[in-house]
């Protein structure tokens, strides 16, 4: 064969090249030296669940449920899940306003109803985004909490062949011998807190373990969130409660007004404890652009925990709850109770005391009903009921539509008006009713000389006498109380919560703050006996303190491995001929 065809040869290649082969050791290498920076478990759906068995379509479900792509998206799900609960009226919190909102709106009502929307955290479908949100973050957590743990025993892989391709590089010589200087850089590194072991002619070390750890615990701080949730959820209970100025509550499931509690929840569980309202303090500003802006709401309690506790005191303010044994008892409103007393035809007083009234503006024009149950008798001695729909102002400012109002929140002016009716109240239907309303159905009104219902503004100490003799009713002078209405609330689930909340926090300014890093330093002679120091670093991602880390830890091994000068560079072969040639030309 000539040479004309003879197979081609490889072109020549300079030393520093590496073959084929080489470069892909260094990549595997590489690969091995970045290998388990983070605890996230590896993913293979590249084949998908096609042709492979029941078996083999569980585990591909099960490996998207448990990844965080999924884990995400069911946060995110569960987060738009909550906003049809803020927006519409839920059962579990005011019944009285989802009869209204489906009164107004019945079109979209009965749709509403099937799709759970007025009862939405106890959903079909909330309820699964619940569930399959605690098993993808569980199933997330748990081979990478074994894979941390395994990370943890373990070592610092060896370092790549060639450091050169790191992201962070230094080097220099020192006169220093290759173990004197891999003792000196493994005490430096284990100073600055790295995990270091040598392996072959360098150091490997490791630091940012807190990252993973911080990683880890914002994802066990989720599950104990909503571990707290549904604890909240189940054994909550939540109730409210008006008291006039002098009266109580003892915390027994009959003393509430309305009440609502979890599943799970048990009357026993009820914490023991009593309280008393004895006065309420109300300020208010007089002038300027805040007229009327309330500047302190204080309403100062006697409270007893258990049944023979010691009375103690306590001044109860807006975010400022009486906490006893585990129940937070705030101050949510407050309004006035207006002292009147009811005779009936034959003078005898059926009934006297403070009737509370529902503010309905910001200036504290209430309105109410007065009901005398028992005990009332006509002029001709036949027994009757009474009801009278009283409006009450705390400053009269005149009246607007026909209808007065007040034009200050304090007592400066005070004023009730009351419309007089007789008949039955209902109590006897067996049927829950509003004790804050008058229902006039079965209710005939008493009639003035214009056979209009009879009304009439009273001033403390006027009376309104009723029609033929049938009794009168008073505005009792200097009688005006106030009264406040508390929420008495038992949420189990709030430390956890909180734990929960602050481990999160703690956890993601771990995993966002701390770097994962590795770092080695190799030590080998050179071609002219002086030892060669190699130092690189690699991270989890790309950051400009890497490089500073590195260099930094370099200046601090340079006292221990001084630099030597670098080598004279070796003279060219015409440049050393040159001598020669001179020295045969004399010859």
């Amino acid at each position: 064969m000539s040479k004309t065809e003879a197979a081609p040869e490889e072109a020549p290649r300079t030393v520093a090249e590496p073959t084929k082969a080489e470069r892909a050791a260094d990549e595997q290498e590489l690969g091995a030296a970045g290998s388990q920076l983070s605890t996230a478990p590896a993913e293979d759906l590249s084949n998908g669940p096609v042709g492979i068995g029941v078996l083999g379509w569980a585990r591909w479900f099960w490996r998207q449920l448990t990844s965080m792509r999924v884990a995400l998206v069911l946060l995110l799900l569960l987060s738009l899940g909550s906003i049809p609960g803020s927006l519409i009226p839920q059962t579990n919190v005011d019944e009285l306003k989802v009869a209204d909102f489906q009164k107004r709106h019945d079109t979209i009502s009965p749709i509403y109803e099937k799709l759970g929307m007025f009862h939405v955290y106890s959903s079909v479908w909330f309820s699964a985004i619940y569930i399959l949100l605690f098993v993808s973050l569980i199933g997330c957590i748990v081979p990478r909490t074994w894979q941390f743990v395994g990370q943890l025993r373990g070592r610092p892989p060896g370092a790549p062949r060639m450091l050169t391709r790191l992201p962070a590089y230094t080097t220099w010589r020192t006169e220093a011998d290759p173990e004197q200087v891999r003792e000196a850089a493994a005490a430096m590194l284990k100073k600055r807190r790295f995990r270091t072991h040598v392996v072959g002619d360098a150091v490997a070390a490791e630091k940012g373990y807190l990252r993973e750890a911080g990683n880890l615990i914002f994802h066990v701080s989720l599950i104990l969130i909503l571990v707290a949730f549904a604890v909240g959820q189940l054994f909550k209970s939540e109730g409210g409660k008006l008291i006039v100025q002098g009266d109580g509550f003892s915390n027994t499931l009959t003393q509430y007004d309305d009440f609502k509690s979890g599943s799970l929840f048990k009357t026993d569980d009820l914490a023991p404890f009593s309280f008393t309202l004895d006065r309420f303090d109300a300020t208010y500003e007089r002038s300027g652009p805040n007229l009327g802006t309330a500047r302190e709401f204080v309403a100062h309690v006697t409270y007893s925990e258990g049944a023979d506790g010691k009375p103690k005191k306590k001044d109860i303010e807006v975010n400022k709850p009486l906490v006893v044994d585990g129940s937070k008892v705030y101050l949510l409103a407050h309004g006035y109770a207006p002292t009147v007393t009811v005779k009936d035809g034959r003078g005898k007083v059926v009934f006297h005391g403070a009737v509370p009234l529902l503010p309905i503006d910001n200036n504290i024009s209430s309105s109410g009903a007065i009901k005398v149950y028992d005990g009332y008798t006509d002029a001709k001695g036949k027994w009757d009921q009474l009801g009278f729909a009283a409006f009450f102002v705390p400053t009269y400012g005149g009246k607007g539509n026909g209808t007065m109002f007040s034009q200050f929140p304090a007592l400066d002016f005070p004023v009730l008006n009351v419309g007089a009716y007789h008949g039955s109240l209902g109590v006897n239907s067996g049927l829950p009713q509003n004790v804050y309303q008058l229902d006039t159905d079965k209710m005939k009104p008493f009639k003035d000389d214009q056979g209009k219902v009879l009304k009439k503004t009273l001033l403390p100490g006027e009376t309104l006498t009723l029609p033929e003799g049938a009794g009168s009713i008073t505005f009792d002078k200097d009688g005006i109380k106030q009264w406040a209405s508390f929420q008495i609330s038992q949420q189990p689930g709030n430390d956890l919560a909180l734990t929960g909340s602050v481990l999160a926090i703690a956890g993601l300014a771990g995993s966002l703050f701390i770097q994962r890093r590795r770092v080695w330093v190799r030590a080998v002679p050179g071609k002219d006996g002086v030892t060669v120091v190699e130092m690189a670093g690699l991270g989890r991602s790309e950051s400009a303190k890497l490089p500073e880390e590195l260099a930094d830890l370099a200046v601090t091994l340079i006292p221990e491995a001084p630099t030597a000068p670098d080598p004279a560079p070796e003279p060219a072969k015409d440049q050393v001929a040159e001598p020669a040639e001179a020295e045969g030309a004399e010859k």
